[in-house]
Order: structure tokens, then sequence, then C-alpha cells
């Protein structure tokens, strides 16, 4: 298919494999096609938030400056107000959802042998108290924020401009060890910007924290006042970054030849050094051709009229 332009405003229509050509006529058919909607609409979020945060972990694990890269990309394109804004709903609502067919899930459609569905299967759906997708999605878009703002000033001031606290201490309703933790430790990198009042006023939330987040012996989250940081030595810090990862990436990848791809490039740059003796040795050297027409200079300079340290012991 011819590829198409878009602008960055643009709405991509994500349901278009979803709905039928024709539409349904029938209450089941109604309510069957909503509830596949919205299984589409959960199923995206969570493969997105997912391979998100595996890109994140694998870029920290490779090297740090890569993980820098993606994660100021990440900051730049609004990621930070996104993953605020998808928070702010009722996320109880969301995780206890059941936005399933009993009798279509794997594996009892194979063990079933009627497959007709009516109005009261579809009204029953399932006991679980949580549905595992949404709750999965939710975990991963919190460690994915966690990792964008942990240890950088500057964006953990965004969550604080944004008014991140009662969003996030909403979503602590949902009685879930592993997404309280990570809301627990997006609460406190910024207790300390968030005022004295705050904290007074949330005496339970800083309980919890101080009972479930891992602390550091000079930690001072519980009662440093950060209110009067400077604008502009948060935007020094970006900058900061931003220069020593682009400093990185020429280093590594700038170095590109004209008639070489950036693929072999790439392919050429992450190849293992050979550590073989023999093989380092017997490997063709080239030299330059400045070097090969001035060759007896730089021995008369470099080898006859050497003068070695006298204080160094003989190699015999």
């Amino acid at each position: 298919a011819a590829t198409t332009v878009k602008a960055k405003s643009d709405s991509i229509n994500i349901l278009v494999d979803v709905l039928p050509e024709e539409m349904p006529t029938t209450v089941v058919q109604s309510m069957k096609l909503g509830v596949d909607v919205n299984r589409h609409k959960e199923i995206v979020i969570k493969g997105c938030s997912a391979l998100l945060l595996l890109l994140l972990k694998h870029f920290k694990v490779n090297h740090i400056y890569q993980f820098e890269f993606v994660s100021q990309h990440l900051v730049f394109a609004n990621c930070i107000p996104l993953i605020l804004k998808f928070f702010n709903q009722n996320i109880q609502a969301f995780i206890s959802s059941k936005n399933s067919i009993t009798m279509l899930d794997f594996p009892t459609f194979l063990h079933n042998e009627t497959t007709e569905i009516t109005a009261e299967s579809l009204e029953a759906g399932n006991d679980r108290l949580f549905c595992w997708r949404n709750l999965f999605s939710c975990i991963n878009l919190l460690r994915i924020l966690q990792k964008l703002i942990k240890w950088k000033h500057s964006r953990t001031m965004m969550l604080v401009v944004f008014k991140s606290a009662p969003i996030l201490k909403r979503a602590l309703k949902v009685k879930h060890p592993l997404l309280q933790l990570y809301i627990l430790k997006l609460l406190k990198v910024q207790t300390r910007y968030l005022g004295r009042n705050w904290r007074k006023s949330n005496m339970k939330t800083m309980s919890a924290i101080y009972h479930r987040v891992r602390h550091r012996l000079n930690d001072d989250w519980a009662f440093g006042n950060d209110q009067d940081a400077r604008p502009w030595d948060l935007q020094v810090e970006e900058c900061s970054l931003r220069t020593h990862v682009d400093q990185f990436n020429a280093r590594r990848y700038g170095d590109i030849p004209d008639n070489e791809s950036a693929a072999d490039a790439l392919v050429e740059a992450t190849r293992p050094v050979d550590n073989d003796l023999l093989s380092v040795l017997g490997a063709a050297v080239h030299l330059p051709q400045h070097f090969l027409e001035n060759y007896e200079e730089w021995l008369e300079t470099e080898v006859f009229r050497y003068e070695g340290d006298e204080s160094l012991p003989f190699l015999t």
C-alpha cells in the first residue's frame, strides 16, 4: 500500500479492524461488539505499555545513554502528562471491568460443546476480582513513569506542575500491593516539593510510604523543602543531559561514510573486538600514504635517534 502522510494532531482509528462491515441488528450482537471493542482497546494499551517498559529496561542494561536518549524522546513527546491523563479516571472501575466473554475465552472455548451466546451469558462475565489485563497495563505505565523521573528533578517538577499527587492518591484505592508500591514511589519523589501543609494533611500516605518504600540513610524526602528551586536550573539539567547524549551518539554512530548505510555502520560499530593476539598480529595494517612517503624520516627520529631511559631494566 502507498504510504500516507499524517500530521501529529491527526487521530488514528485503531478500531478499524474490529468494526464489522455490517452493523449489528440484534441486542446480542450489539453487546458482543461492545465487549470486543473494549477488549481491543485494553489489548492495545497492554501491548504498548509492555513494549515500552521492556525497551527501557533493555536500553538501561545495554548503555545508560541509550536509555536516556529514549527517555528524553518520551518526555518531549508528552509521555508524562499522557500517563497522568490515563490515570485521571476511575482506576478502580477500569481494573475491575470485565470486557470478556467467558464462553469464548481460552481454554473454555475448546472444551465447550455449545457455542451459542445469549444476553445472560454476556452479562454474567467471570468471577475475578480484577481484570488481569488492565491491572498489568496500569502497573506497566506506573513503572514507565517511575523510570522516566527517577533522579531527575526537572521531571519530578513536571509531576508537581501537572498536579499528579491527587491523581495518584485516588489510584491507591486499588488494593493491590505492587500497584500501590509504584504509586507510593511516585509520591515519595515529589513529597519535598508539595510543601509542609500537604504532608500534614496526608499523614496516612506518608506512613504508607515510610512502611512500604525502600529508604536510604541520607534520604530527606519527609522533611526536605525544595519549593524555591529555580526553573532555569531544571532546564539546564535537561540541556546538559541532552548534550551528553548527543556526544555519545556522535562518538558511537556519527562517523558513517557516504557509501555506507546506517544499518551497516551500526552492525560494524557493535561488532565484538578481536582479543586474540595471533589474529591481531597477523591482520593486515593499512598505513596512510603520508607515512609511506616519509617512513625513513620516522625511522631516523623515532628509532635511530631515540635515547631510552637507562633506569629501565633491559629485556632479556
